[in-house]
């Protein structure tokens, strides 16, 4: 059985949270195990399931409503204990001072390109491959 590394997704949009999974695909990439979502459309899903635990990469919409990807970020780096890498979707290249702010781990822009947001990706899995060992 291969290994596989549940992302968190969370976007009040289902159309975003189905961007994000078509641009991941099963994999990200060759060196990074299969990739399985859990969908939030709120930020207390989110909370919900990373005090499940299980979670190894959170993407976050920063244009979600009514609370943000980046307060949503900003919020569990506070309240989670070892919380996962964050990927936060922007909607402007301009908003990446407020990624840095947030302290999202790594920032791609809307809508989602395959090509960057995979890679992104698996980066973040790549690094909590090598945290967690």
């Amino acid at each position: 059985m291969q290994p596989t590394a549940t992302v968190l997704v969370y976007s009040d949009d289902s159309n975003t949270r189905e961007q994000v999974r078509l641009a991941s695909g099963r994999r990200p990439a060759p060196d990074v195990p299969l990739v399985e979502f859990v969908e939030c459309a709120t930020p207390e899903a989110v909370l919900r399931e990373l005090d499940r635990g299980g979670i190894d990469a959170c993407v976050l919409d920063g244009e979600a409503v009514p609370m943000g990807g980046m307060g949503v970020c900003r919020q569990i780096k506070d309240e989670v204990f070892n919380c996962p890498p964050v990927l936060l979707l922007m909607g402007r290249p301009q908003d990446a001072w407020l990624a840095t702010w947030s302290r999202a781990d790594a920032a791609v822009t809307l809508p989602v390109d395959p090509v960057e947001f995979a890679s992104a990706l698996a980066g973040l899995l790549r690094q909590k491959r090598l945290v967690g060992a």
